[in-house]
């Protein structure tokens, strides 16, 4: 307001000086109408450390002026950046639309690699050193590692059945067609009418039963002994190590004494149980008519009873083989540690034991049923005139049958005596972590180890 209460406008009165009133800025030249202004030049980037104050919007183009569209952000370091989207008409191939390339097909679980790192999320399969896994083993695999101690190692496993099986088969001949042949002619030497012909059959017949004994023993060092070799090859097939023919037999002779003495066990504990039977029958038909039918049905439910133990017995203490030769242990010592370890899977023993037994069993007769359909025929059309050349035929084909009884006869052998060991290596990995006792042992000789401990010795806790 003024002296004179007259209203002016600021600025514009005599005391406001006309220096403090900025100048308004310049605007840029406009382009005529339809003519190109190319875009200002963008401002200098400050220095490191310089202030750079905020940049002013940038100026709107005029009605009708073009203005280029604004540059797209630049990403940072290690920030993807898509591809720009192509332009109107223009074309594009098709690889330019792919911003990442598809990822490798991977196995959805893989073996690892030795020496390989596994992170938290990784899975490794227990280590398979050789015959089986080191850990607790499953059914199929307990049914199939038998048969695979065969196929792995044939000439130490297979042949080692052949040669005990043909040995006793041939030692069986000799004794029994030896003592035959002594006690015909005995027989022939001496009339009926002789006072010494009761004696003489007497003798007879105890050669024949004397030569039937022989090869019983025979078979029971043979069976020992093969025991003590597949126990072996099984021991050490299992941490990958293959041994020949002379090393298992070498090694199974070390303790080929309590094992024969076990299975003399095994053979006075059948003679007794048969004893048992026959004197009962005895002695009820020295009682009469009536005694006889008594004794004969107290035998038959004492034999069912005698089968039933047997069966359990035999699955608690078919580990004693095993327990022999890994462990060195003497026979009563290896009874109790038997029924230790089956103590708590004696079910899932006998299921095992007895599956295979049946599976044996029923290849063998099918392999054998041939020859019973072969020999009548082959008589028959060799002569068919029963002039004598047929006989001739007929032993021909009896030895070929007995040649491959003796050849499927070594297969079963070995396959029994190999389950019995991966049985009992299954059992010691599930009560008493051999597994980790394998694993060491393994890891020991790869590091190049010369001292390696036997890891199935029983250590002190065990």
């Amino acid at each position: 307001m003024s002296d004179n209460d007259t209203w002016t406008a600021p600025g514009s009165g005599d005391d406001v000086p006309a220096a403090a009133v900025p100048p308004a800025p310049p605007l840029p030249p406009v382009p005529p109408y339809g003519q190109y202004a190319p875009p200002a030049s963008p401002p200098a980037q400050p220095q490191y450390g310089q202030y750079a104050p905020p940049s002013s919007p940038p100026v709107q183009p005029q009605y009708g002026q073009y203005a280029p569209p604004p540059a797209p952000p630049q990403p940072q370091y290690g920030q993807y950046a898509p591809p720009a989207p192509p332009q109107y008409g223009q074309y594009v191939p098709p690889q330019v639309w792919q911003t990442a390339p598809p990822p490798a097909q991977q196995p959805a679980w893989q073996y690892a690699q030795p020496g390989a790192q596994h992170g938290p999320t990784g899975w490794a399969p227990p280590p398979k050193p050789g015959l089986i896994p080191l850990r607790p083993l499953g059914f199929g695999t307990l049914l199939g590692a038998p048969f695979q101690v065969l196929r792995r190692n044939p000439k130490a496993t297979f042949g080692s059945g052949l040669l005990i099986q043909v040995i006793v088969g041939v030692v069986t001949a000799l004794f029994l067609g030896a003592a035959v042949v002594w006690a015909f002619s005995r027989w022939s030497s001496v009339s009926s009418s002789s006072s010494d012909s009761d004696a003489i059959s007497a003798g007879n017949y105890a050669i024949i039963l004397l030569s039937l004994l022989i090869p019983v023993v025979l078979s029971l060092f043979a069976s020992a002994l093969l025991q003590g070799v597949l126990v072996i090859e099984v021991a050490r097939a299992t941490l990958g190590e293959e041994r020949k023919l002379g090393e298992l037999w070498k090694a199974a002779f070390k303790r080929i004494l309590p094992l024969t003495g076990w299975l003399v066990l095994i053979g006075l504990a059948l003679l007794a149980a048969i004893a048992v039977i026959v004197g009962i029958v005895a002695l009820g038909a020295a009682l009469g008519s009536a005694g006889l039918v008594i004794s004969i049905l107290v035998s038959v439910v004492l034999g069912l009873a005698f089968v039933v133990g047997a069966f359990w017995i035999g699955t608690k203490l078919a580990l004693v083989p095993s327990v022999i030769v890994l462990e060195r242990r003497g026979v009563f010592a290896s009874m109790r540690r038997s029924w230790q370890l089956t103590t708590g899977h004696f079910w899932r023993t006998l299921g095992v034991l007895v599956l295979v037994w049946l599976i044996l069993t029923f290849a063998t007769q099918i392999l054998q049923a041939p020859f019973s359909f072969l020999a009548p025929i082959a008589t028959s059309v060799v002569d068919p005139n029963g002039s004598g050349s047929g006989i001739i035929a007929f032993i021909a084909v009896y030895i070929v049958y007995l040649a491959f009884t003796i050849v499927i006869s070594a297969v079963t052998s070995v396959v029994q005596a190999a389950l019995v060991a991966v049985i009992y290596i299954d059992l010691r990995m599930r009560k008493e972590g051999l597994d980790s006792e394998l694993q060491r042992f393994v890891e020991a000789r790869q590091d190049g180890s010369e001292v390696w401990a036997d890891p199935y010795l029983p250590t002190a806790r065990g």
